[in-house]
């Protein structure tokens, strides 16, 4: 019968996995660095590569409205956001049907009306992997074909449109 190393013993993790210290409770946790899931016990099998159909990686611009509820309720724009959630889906569809129309293109609009500091760029956030964006908006991103928009994608920074530009 083996007993677990305390804390401080070096221990050789399988590969796939990280010893990661949790700042709320002090206490070591393991990452697998393919899912981004955690565990407190020591795992003892390699973690397995997430089996991913489509691209490494995707560059996508995104117009960014935010609401009083939002992560950060506050922008360039705005320094104290107070629209609702409903208010701010209202004009993310209303920006979404000028593009979808032609009455307007997708980076004037992220230009003027985005609460991302990407607005400058015309919403373009460059190319970017899995596991850099908050999940909604990166399962979004990766079903998107190039040159499409999405639906409004609802995140914990707001609401998205995002068009797939690589």
């Amino acid at each position: 019968m083996s007993s677990a190393p305390a804390d401080g013993d070096a221990v050789q993790l399988p590969a796939g996995w990280e010893k990661r210290l949790s700042r709320s409770t002090g206490h070591h946790y393991y990452l697998n660095i393919y899912t981004k899931e955690s565990q407190w016990d020591v795992p003892d099998k390699p973690a397995e590569p997430v089996a991913s159909c489509g691209p490494e990686q995707v560059q996508c611009s995104h117009l960014l409205v935010k609401h009083k509820n939002s992560r950060r309720p506050s922008s360039w724009r705005e320094e104290n956001i107070t629209r609702s959630k409903e208010e701010a889906l209202e004009l993310l569809k209303s920006y979404r049907e000028q593009i979808v129309q032609g009455r307007a293109s997708f980076a004037e609009l992220a230009q003027n009306y985005s609460d991302c500091s990407s607005a400058r760029r015309g919403g373009d956030l460059g190319p970017f992997g899995r596991g850099t964006m908050q999940r909604p908006f990166e399962e979004a991103a990766f079903a998107l074909k190039v040159g499409e928009l999405s639906e409004p994608v609802d995140t914990d920074s707001g609401v998205h449109i995002i068009m797939r530009t690589a």
